[in-house]
């Protein structure tokens, strides 16, 4: 039996959620369903800290890129200020992902939702 969507388009599925549905489809409690998706998400943090990639299959990687110093504008009084080097996050969608997600917009939505193909 496919999985209950754990929300609708152009929502936010939150942590709370996360764990509801680990609780769901797992079986364990709601506390130790709430420290594996907290456990799960710490581990994801902490590597892209030490500068790692996180990469789940079928999903996408993660991985934090440098940003040189550049030139920017302020666009109120158009003055030209630095914008000083910094680390960004960068999500890479898998195929996999990329194809479900179109193929949900031709269905109308059921693909994510665990109700197509």
């Amino acid at each position: 039996m496919a999985p209950e969507p754990l929300n609708t388009a152009g929502t936010t599925v939150t942590r709370a959620q996360l764990t509801e549905a680990v609780y769901q489809e797992v079986g364990l409690s709601r506390n130790e369903s709430a420290e594996l998706v907290e456990s799960v998400l710490a581990e994801m943090s902490n590597a892209l800290v030490r500068g790692e990639m996180v990469k789940l299959s079928s999903f996408g990687s993660f991985s934090v890129r440098q940003k040189g110093q550049r030139m920017g504008r302020n666009p109120k009084t158009g003055e030209e200020v630095p914008i000083p080097p910094r680390k960004v996050l960068v999500f890479r969608p898998s195929h996999v992902l990329k194809d479900r997600i179109n193929e949900a917009m031709l269905d109308g939505g059921m693909a994510l939702q665990g109700k197509g193909g």
